[in-house]
């Protein structure tokens, strides 16, 4: 990550991460990402909030084991950097769109715990099929009684 195209971005899974194979049988997953920004107007003295939505792409295992592991609504740290891809519609519009290609994706510990399991070192020929595949990202706690949602003023609800 040295082109200087780097982005980090933490936030919240919009969609479960979707799985597909290319014809050569590499694995992609895709899942939107959902970035709040929270800051406070100076003149009113009000908390204002904006969202961000990101698509973002893995490849390979990173992909199968996003698949596996996350779903809407995990709050993810992603690293990675950014692409456009274009391409031309059945209508023949053209379109593009840019997207972030990940080099890492880990939960969030902020407002979480996870549980991590490695996976079996993968080589060439190496079936995926079902082995060493156990980490999962932990779901936002219950709101707890007396704070409206549960959350402090200084967090981001989930």
């Amino acid at each position: 990550m040295s082109n200087g195209n780097n982005v980090v971005l933490v936030g919240n899974i919009t969609r479960d991460p979707e799985l597909r194979f290319t014809p050569t049988g590499q694995a992609t997953a895709s899942f939107g990402l959902a970035v709040n920004r929270r800051w406070q107007n100076r003149q009113t003295q009000e908390w204002e909030e904006a969202t961000s939505f990101f698509d973002v792409v893995c490849w390979r295992e990173m992909a199968e084991n996003a698949a596996e592991s996350l779903g809407k609504g995990a709050r993810v740290v992603v690293t990675g950097r950014l692409d456009q891809r274009s391409w031309e519609t059945a209508d023949g519009e053209k379109r593009s769109k840019i997207e972030v290609v990940a080099d890492e994706i880990g939960p969030s510990l902020r407002w979480a715990t996870a549980q991590v399991t490695k996976n079996e070192r993968r080589g060439p020929g190496f079936e995926p099929a079902n082995v060493g595949r156990q980490a999962s990202v932990a779901q936002p706690a219950p709101a707890s009684a007396g704070q409206p949602g549960g959350y402090g003023h200084d967090e981001e609800p989930f």
